[in-house]
C-alpha cells in the first residue's frame, strides 16, 4: 500500500517592508537615539555646572536658577511623551468624490495684487464634485488691482465663483463672516488669498468630517516662495515641524490649539452658532481683529467638538523674506498667542478627561517657558560675564538640540534644508529673543502688521 502523504501547507506571503517604512523605522530609532543621548550628555557634562557655581560663588538667589533646572527637566519628558503621539498620528482616510459634502470655499482678499487668481485658479481646479463645490471671494476693501484680478479668475470659471467687494477695509473677521453667511455649504473652509492648494487638498479636508466630533480640520501648511531666500528656507523648515510634528500630536487627542487661516476647514453648522461671538470678541477692553482662526478653534472647541489636523491637505502660502515683515508677521501671531492662551485656560476644562490631562500637562509647561526662559537669560548673561568661555558650550547646546529636533523634518521631506532648522534656532536666539516680550507689553495692539 502506497504511504500515505501529508499535505504541504502551501508558503504564505508575507508582505516586504517598503522602502518608506524601512526609513520611517530606521528615522524613529535615530530620534530615539539621539534623545537618549542628549539625556545622557546633559547629565554627565553637567551643563548646569557653571550657572550653579556662579549662583553659589556671588550670592545670586537660588530660586532664579531651580526653576530653571526642573523646567529644562519636564521640558525634556515633555518632549519624549510628544514624540511617541507623534508616531502614533494617522491622518484620517480623505473624502471620496462621490460622496463629499457640500463645501464653501472663501477667500478674504485685501491687497494681494495677481496672487488672489492663483488662489482661486487652485481651488476651482482642486479634485471636488464642481456641483458640492461653492467658492466665495471677498475683496476686503482694497486699494490696489486685487478686484481686477478677482474679477478676471471668476470670469475662468463662470458661476462657480462668487465676488464680494466690501466697499472700505473692515478686517479679516468681516470678510470671512461675510463668505460664511453667504455660504451654503456643510462645512466652510478658509483659504488665505496668498495661497494656493494641493489638487487633493479639499477632499482630505472632508475626511474627517465623518465622525461627528470633529468640528475643526487643520491643513498643512508649507512655503510657496521658499526659494527666495535664507528666510523663506528657514521659515519652511519651521512650518513643517509646527504641523507635521506639533500639529501631528495634538491632533492625536483631538485638540490642535490653532487651525491656520491659510487653510483650514469647519463645521458650518457649528460655525454659525458661534459667528456672533466670533466678530464681538473683545480682549481688555479691545475689540479683536488679529487670531481670527485660533479664536474660532476656540469657539468651536468650547462648544465641546475636537479640532484635528489632515497631513495630506496641503496648501502653499507666501511667507515674509525680509527681518522686518518676519517680525512684524511674529508679533501679530505672538500677540494673538497671548489672547487665546488665555482663553483656552478656561476652555480645556470642558475637554474630554485623556485630552484635558494632556493639553494642561503640555501647554503647562510649554507657557512656564515664557518666565523660565527670561531668568535663564538673565542667569546666561551673568554667567558668562564670569566665565566667557560658557558661551560656546551654551552655542554648541543650542545646534545640537536643533538638530535633533530637526531630525522630526526628515520624517516629512529627505532633505539637507533640514540644515536650515539649525539656522532658524540660532538666528532666533541672537534676532527675535525681544518679540514675545514686546507682543506681551502691546498686547492689545490690533494691527495686522503685514502691509
Amino acid at each position: 500500500m502506497a504511504a500515505i502523504k501529508e499535505p504541504v501547507p502551501e508558503a504564505i506571503e508575507l508582505p516586504l517592508a517598503s522602502t518608506e517604512d524601512i526609513w520611517d523605522a530606521l528615522l524613529k530609532l535615530i530620534i530615539l537615539v539621539g534623545l537618549v543621548a542628549l539625556a545622557s550628555i546633559s547629565i554627565h557634562a553637567q551643563i548646569f555646572s557653571p550657572v550653579i557655581k556662579t549662583v553659589e560663588l556671588h550670592g545670586i538667589d537660588t530660586a532664579l536658577y531651580r526653576p530653571s533646572i526642573l523646567w529644562f527637566s519636564l521640558g525634556f519628558l515633555l518632549v519624549v511623551f510628544r514624540t511617541f503621539l507623534w508616531f502614533a498620528y494617522q491622518p484620517h482616510p480623505p473624502a471620496r468624490l462621490d460622496d463629499a459634502p457640500r463645501m464653501t470655499v472663501v477667500i478674504p482678499a485685501y491687497n494681494e495684487g495677481a496672487m488672489v487668481a492663483k488662489s482661486i485658479d487652485s481651488i476651482a481646479a482642486a479634485h471636488y464634485d464642481p456641483r458640492q463645490l461653492e467658492i466665495i471671494v471677498v475683496d476686503d476693501g482694497s486699494t490696489d488691482d486685487t478686484w481686477e484680478h478677482i474679477q478676471s479668475a471668476a470670469a475662468r470659471h463662470g458661476d462657480r465663483v462668487q465676488t464680494l467687494r466690501l466697499e472700505r477695509n473692515c478686517g479679516k473677521r468681516v470678510a470671512l463672516a461675510t463668505g460664511f453667511r453667504r455660504g451654503t455649504g456643510d462645512i466652510f473652509v478658509t483659504v488665505d488669498s496668498d495661497s494656493v492648494v494641493t489638487p487633493q487638498a479639499l477632499l482630505a479636508l472632508a475626511g474627517p468630517f465623518r465622525s461627528e466630533r470633529v468640528g475643526v480640520v487643520a491643513g498643512k501648511v508649507q512655503v510657496y516662495n521658499r526659494r527666495e531666500g535664507i528666510i523663506p528656507r528657514m521659515l519652511h523648515v519651521r512650518f513643517t515641524l509646527s504641523f507635521d510634528f506639533l500639529r501631528a500630536y495634538q491632533s492625536t487627542y483631538g485638540t490642535v490649539y490653532c487651525s491656520p487661516g491659510a487653510l483650514s476647514a469647519y463645521r458650518a453648522s457649528v460655525v454659525l452658532k458661534v459667528l456672533d461671538k466670533w466678530l464681538g470678541q473683545t480682549f481688555l477692553g479691545v475689540r479683536a481683529t488679529i487670531g481670527e482662526d485660533r479664536a474660532l478653534t476656540n469657539d468651536i472647541m468650547q462648544q465641546g467638538y475636537d479640532s484635528v489636523y489632515q497631513k495630506t491637505a496641503q496648501v502653499f502660502t507666501v511667507v515674509p523674506t525680509h527681518y522686518k515683515k518676519l517680525c512684524r508677521m511674529l508679533l501679530r501671531w505672538n500677540r494673538s498667542y497671548i489672547r487665546e492662551e488665555v482663553r483656552f485656560a478656561t476652555i480645556v476644562w470642558k475637554r474630554p478627561p485623556i485630552a484635558r490631562t494632556i493639553a494642561l500637562f503640555d501647554q503647562v509647561i510649554m507657557n512656564l517657558r515664557f518666565p523660565i526662559m527670561s531668568a535663564s537669560m538673565l542667569l546666561l548673561a551673568v554667567t558668562v560675564f564670569y566665565h566667557p568661555l560658557v558661551l560656546p558650550r551654551v552655542l554648541v547646546a543650542i545646534g545640537l538640540i536643533s538638530f535633533i529636533y530637526s531630525l522630526y523634518y526628515l520624517r516629512s521631506e529627505r532633505s539637507l534644508d533640514i540644515l536650515y532648522g539649525v539656522l532658524f534656532e540660532y538666528f532666533s536666539f541672537f534676532t527675535m529673543f525681544w518679540i514675545f516680550p514686546w507682543a506681551a507689553l502691546t498686547v492689545r495692539a490690533k494691527g495686522w502688521l503685514t502691509r
